[in-house]
């Protein structure tokens, strides 16, 4: 691997944890509960449940993919990144900068 690919890999792994931060952010609004003195009718009280069901999915998710951001961050610089950790072949420029916090090759992911 290049350094200029290192480079761009580093930068779009900032943003990626910028990004997900704010989900995650966005995500806890709307998660917090719903005030049951708040004037909204039965059906529409189920609707907002279920949503914040949903987004409660969204933020855990998020808050897992931050967690594989920081971890994938933190080994940018170590002689076996890029590497699939499972069959230990290089896993294409282009995934990576796809999915940066995958640390497994297509064909090892599914």
């Amino acid at each position: 691997m290049t350094i200029a690919e290192k480079k761009a890999i580093k930068n779009k792994i900032k943003e990626e944890i910028e990004k997900t931060r704010s989900s995650i952010l966005d995500y806890k609004e709307s998660t917090k509960p719903i005030s049951p003195e708040n004037a909204i009718g039965r059906i529409s009280r189920m609707d907002a449940i279920n949503n914040k069901s949903v987004l409660e999915a969204a933020l855990r998710k998020a808050e897992e993919k931050l967690t594989r951001l920081r971890v994938v961050e933190s080994k940018i610089d170590s002689q076996d990144f890029g590497d699939c950790i499972r069959c230990g072949n290089s896993i294409p420029i282009g995934r990576i900068l796809l999915m940066p916090q995958s640390r497994k090759c297509v064909r090892c992911a599914n």
